[in-house]
């Protein structure tokens, strides 16, 4: 299926405005990890980033846009790493890995977490999950978080250990944090992927050097198992994972190798998708599109440029049509619907800002001409 996307842009306020009005903290640096794109219980999207010194928030101002507000700025001192994840609930989770100064000239490692319940609310304190190792030394090896939401609103915290496994806390039923668990592995990188099937499972999916190992719980908030390994190597933080089918996902990331995208589904081979990746996360959406149901996948092309591709769910095998849409990218994008079910994908621009495209109302997946904010 083609897509199609609609040139020019909105005006807009430029980042050179912004800082020379002394609001520097108000352009984004990074986009955070995860889908950071949500649509919220009032039917309204908020899209958030990384600046300079904390969490940028933009939220539209109704629901179906096209209007958004002005960015958000919230306060996090020393991250080095940032990630969102929703629930259920719509409640909005962010994950920090915390860097401060520690005794002997080792820095304090620890991992925090936050929540947002409503769209455009204030978000709460940031509040320590620990670090699983009690050894200063390998605390301070503690891998990048990652967050995964169960049906029951049940948050599960994973993040590589410094031996190179994966370790995860959770919620208890009662709101309390479990003990840290160890899952195993070994090797895992940063970038690994997490989602949560519609049933509540939850499966996580993490390459090494050699290798993808694979997680993945046969209830809702029951225990981990390992998955069989799949012999393939997947370039580090471009990996994401999709439901296509009753308890059946497929894998979409960048092969470390060549730098092509590839999809995979346990047991089949491996599609090439047409593509090559700039080392970011691969976003991947579900919704039907004309009365059929597809898959609607996004990524940052070397040469900066946001290409979008549609197809029918599981028939990636018949071939992808990439175009640009939404312009030049400073990270990966992000794909969510709108209030009405139209697709949605942003990007945060070179400039810092949020710039958004919207699916129209011609054939396909065409998007009206993009919006910078």
């Amino acid at each position: 299926m083609r897509t199609r996307s609609g040139r020019g842009a909105a005006r807009g306020r430029s980042a050179g405005r912004v800082a020379e009005a002394g609001r520097e903290q108000y352009v984004a640096e990074g986009c955070l990890d995860g889908r950071w794109l949500v649509l919220g219980k009032d039917g309204r999207l908020t899209a958030y980033a990384r600046s300079r010194a904390g969490l940028l928030r933009w939220t539209e101002t109704r629901p179906g846009g096209p209007h958004w507000s002005e960015p958000d700025f919230i306060p996090v001192p020393d991250l080095t790493h940032l990630s969102v994840a929703q629930g259920a609930d719509t409640y909005v989770h962010f994950l920090g890995r915390r860097v401060r100064k520690g005794d002997a000239d080792l820095p304090a490692v620890d991992v925090v977490h936050a929540i947002q319940y409503q769209t455009s609310r204030p978000v709460t304190e940031w509040r320590s999950l620990g670090n699983p190792h009690p050894q200063k030394e390998r605390a301070a090896r503690l891998g990048a978080p990652l967050a995964a939401v169960s049906t029951t609103g049940r948050v599960h915290v994973l993040v590589p250990n410094a031996g190179g496994g994966l370790m995860l806390r959770r919620e208890g039923p009662s709101g309390k944090w479990d003990a840290w668990v160890d899952l195993k592995g070994s090797g895992v990188r940063d970038g690994f992927a997490a989602a949560v099937h519609p049933s509540g499972r939850i499966e996580v999916f993490a390459g090494n050097s050699e290798h993808v190992m694979r997680w993945s719980q046969a209830e809702t908030d029951g225990d981990f198992g390992r998955e069989p390994n799949i012999p393939l190597r997947v370039a580090p933080g471009t990996a994401s994972v999709l439901e296509t089918a009753s308890g059946r996902s497929t894998y979409y990331w960048a092969d470390e190798d060549t730098g092509q995208l590839v999809a995979h589904r346990p047991g089949g081979w491996v599609i090439p998708l047409g593509g090559a990746s700039t080392g970011e996360r691969i976003a991947v959406l579900r919704t039907a599109l004309e009365g059929y149901d597809c898959t609607v996948l996004a990524h940052r092309g070397l040469d900066g440029e946001i290409m979008v591709a549609a197809c029918g769910t599981e028939n990636e095998g018949a071939g992808l049509w990439w175009s640009p849409a939404g312009g030049p990218s400073a990270g990966a994008p992000a794909l969510a619907l709108d209030a009405h079910g139209r697709v949605v994908l942003a990007l945060i621009s070179p400039d810092g800002r949020l710039r958004v495209a919207r699916q129209g109302a011609g054939a396909g997946l065409d998007f009206d001409p993009p919006v910078s904010v």
